[in-house]
């Protein structure tokens, strides 16, 4: 019996050594800060717990042997490893690296800081590559779409027949937003009034937005915000891609692109062909998509002279011809009563040249330049507009970055001058304006939960004097989950005869702007967020963004009738304030994203005394994804948007509507099939509003506010070389 018994006591000594016991703990890699509800994963004896609110976890009763080690966070990579047991009784400290760190290379460039996206405190919103590919599905002709489905950004129709769109940030005109293309202003004055339609999206790498004043960092403009349009570069690996898309509307778009790196030089080249048909779902007789022909070219060279000094010139050209109005007219019968067109005819030609050098690891120099020149000649029955924009920038920059600073401080100089050639005997439009400005900008790590940029400008505007721009942001990481962001800072516009106003009078009697009875509008803007993301139930993400704005125009240039059917751009005595609140909600699950976002807007303009609320702004506005997503396999998506009324300049309000669009797209490893439904509930204006008073012969068009091209269906084939 003593021998039975001692044999069964050994036996249970040995399988209760043969039970190990891990203790861990999971740190953030960069703040070392723990990490509560990390999931552990001991793969093939199913053991699968979450750390603590310090970041630990002990896992008992482990058998010896070896088995593959997953940790996982919201918002970091996955740690994987091999351990194996008996595991010495020594604490594993886990470090996990931000997920966001994978976006290094990914610079935010508008910020003009070497700051990863994380550690920003200026507010940016980045439309990446991949979103950038959905929305590419949905219109590969242009980018307005992309920009009108991200909440608090609307993007405008301006002209009834030809689509002529611009962009409104919380509420406020386009002039007020400044559009760049890689840091380059090609998009202002004259050349904004057509720049979101020509613009196709292929050859973009990422898209940019900071909202609210930005005139610190790139001069006059930016007071609602500014859009940065970042072109792809060349990599290691070559690529071509190719796009074609056809519309039930009639449309037609094909587009290539072609990147290539060598030893010491490089190379993008981006080309497109965009065409569509008259197209009228509705019974007024106007078209609803104008005829288009278009044809870009932007080729790009790039010199890496030394590891240290890299040298690029490009170019981008576009060639379009657009005609609207009368659908009989533009289709070769027109009479004396189906007589009217809108053509616009434009060229569009810049250049651009930039030149890096980098002195060490901590300190650069930049130089850049840019000319760019746009022509366009309006023409609709008895009158022609027709002018020519010459615009150049220049700037050098010097940058200085350290552990805790990053300074960055420069000059640049930047000419507009606009000739006007008509045909009648009215009062010339032209002007000439040249700015020169200095800037000096400040990022500083002051802890690792507050990080500070201060900012400050002076621009000299020849005929207009100084504007000096002061601007502030903070950024604090209040935990793991929570952090906030808030800024403000000063802008100004300088004034021309290119608003959203004019140009839906085709600058028809409109008079010339002069320093003599023209000033800066000047606007102060401040905003905060709070941002916070979370995972639960092991397989749920979740993050909540809510912004809080407002923005104050003084003496704001409006459009007013001067006597003899003249109109006048004069500088109101009063001010626009638009102040409001976004929230941009994410949900996930599995290969399942659900986005809602919803933004309120309360646009008012004061005048003496005054007050009534800015046009065409819709007070409240819902945006609703679910993105299905299976990895290089399937994309599909589900869409409705919600317009509350909005006022019309002719004092009267709109419709409230709801769009809905459903886009799907099939992934092999060297092409894709996509097709999209977009409008599929067919919301028009011209359903349940008028689009025009008067005569089929001489229309005066109202405001548009809601689509005027129905329900259309698009597809194609996208190919990767």
């Amino acid at each position: 019996m003593r021998l039975i018994f001692t044999i069964m006591l050994l036996c249970t000594a040995g399988l209760c050594t043969a039970q190990h016991t891990l203790t861990a703990v999971v740190k953030n890699a960069e703040t070392k800060a723990a990490l509560p509800a990390a999931t552990i994963t001991l793969s093939g004896i199913n053991k699968n717990v979450r750390t603590n609110a310090n970041g630990l976890v002990i896992l008992n009763n482990i058998p010896a042997g070896t088995y593959p080690l997953k940790v996982s966070f919201v918002g970091f990579e996955t740690y994987t490893d091999n351990i194996s047991f008996p595991y010495s009784n020594d604490t594993l400290i886990i470090l996990l690296v931000q997920a966001e760190e994978e976006m290094e290379e990914v610079v935010i460039s508008s910020t003009r800081s070497t700051r990863t996206i994380r550690n920003i405190p200026t507010r940016v919103e980045l439309i990446g590559g991949e979103e950038l590919e959905e929305k590419g599905n949905m219109k590969p002709g242009d980018i307005r779409m992309m920009l009108n489905e991200s909440t608090g950004i609307q993007t405008q129709q301006v002209s009834a027949t030809s689509a002529n769109s611009s962009i409104r940030i919380q509420g406020l005109d386009g002039r007020y937003t400044q559009m760049l293309k890689d840091g380059f202003p090609l998009y202002a004055g004259f050349s904004g009034g057509l720049g979101l339609l020509q613009t196709p999206p292929l050859d973009l790498k990422q898209v940019e937005v900071i909202k609210g004043a930005s005139s610190t960092l790139y001069g006059g403009g930016a007071i609602a915000g500014l859009v940065n349009l970042i072109s792809k570069v060349p990599r290691e690996e070559r690529e071509l891609r190719f796009l074609i898309n056809g519309t039930s509307a009639g449309g037609l778009d094909i587009n290539g692109f072609y990147a290539r790196k060598l030893e010491k030089v490089g190379w993008t080249v981006f080309a497109s062909r965009n065409s569509s048909r008259p197209y009228d779902p509705s019974e007024t007789g106007f078209t609803a998509i104008p005829k288009t022909s278009r044809y870009v070219f932007n080729p790009k060279l790039f010199v890496y002279v030394s590891p240290k000094t890299q040298l690029m010139i490009g170019a981008n050209t576009t060639f379009e011809d657009r005609m609207g109005g009368d659908l009989a007219y533009i289709k070769g019968n027109g009479d004396n009563v189906h007589r009217y067109f809108e053509q616009n005819k434009t060229t569009r030609v810049a250049t651009q040249f930039s030149l890096d050098h980098q002195f060490n690891q901590t300190s650069s120099l930049s130089v850049k330049n840019a000319v760019s020149n746009f022509k366009r000649t309006i023409t609709i029955p008895d009158y022609i507009f027709d002018g020519k924009q010459w615009s150049t920038y220049s700037e050098v920059n010097y940058h200085k970055n350290s552990e805790t600073l990053d300074w960055v401080t420069g000059l640049n100089f930047y000419t507009d001058q606009f000739l006007e050639y008509p045909k009648d005997n009215f009062e010339k439009r032209n002007y000439t304006q040249q700015t020169a400005g200095a800037f000096v900008q400040n990022t500083w790590k002051a802890a690792d939960w507050l990080q500070v940029e201060t900012g400050v400008r002076g621009d000299y505007v020849i005929d207009y004097g100084l504007a000096f721009l002061p601007r502030i942001s903070a950024l604090f990481h209040l935990s793991e989950k929570l952090s906030s962001r808030l800024g403000g800072g000063l802008g100004y516009k300088t004034p021309t005869i290119f608003t959203e106003e004019s140009e839906r009078l085709q600058y028809r009697y409109v008079l010339p702007i002069n320093s003599q009875d023209n000033k800066l509008e000047k606007s102060l803007g401040a905003n905060v967020d709070v941002n916070y993301r979370t995972a639960f139930l092991d397989k749920f993400t979740f993050s909540i963004n809510q912004l809080f704005f407002y923005t104050r125009i003084n003496d704001p240039l409006l459009l007013q009738t001067s006597g003899s059917n003249l109109y006048a751009l004069v500088n109101a005595n009063g001010y626009i304030d638009t102040k409001g609140w976004e929230m941009n909600i994410k949900l996930g699950y599995e290969d399942f994203k659900l986005f809602v976002g919803y933004t309120f807007t309360d646009a008012t303009l004061h005048e003496g005394t005054t007050k009534r609320v800015n046009p065409l702004t819709a007070r409240h506005r819902l945006n609703n994804v679910l993105m299905y997503e299976v990895e290089d396999k399937w994309k599909i998506g589900l869409e409705a948007y919600y317009y509350s009324k909005q006022t019309l300049n002719d004092g009267s309000a709109g419709k409230a509507y709801w769009t809905c669009g459903f886009m799907a797209e099939k992934l092999w490893e060297r092409f894709s099939l996509f097709i999209n439904f977009e409008n599929f509930t067919d919301t028009r204006q011209t359903k349940f509003d008028s689009i025009y008073r008067g005569t089929v012969s001489n229309p005066v068009f109202r405001d548009i506010y809601a689509p005027l091209d129905g329900f259309v269906v698009n597809g194609g084939l996208k190919i990767r070389l």
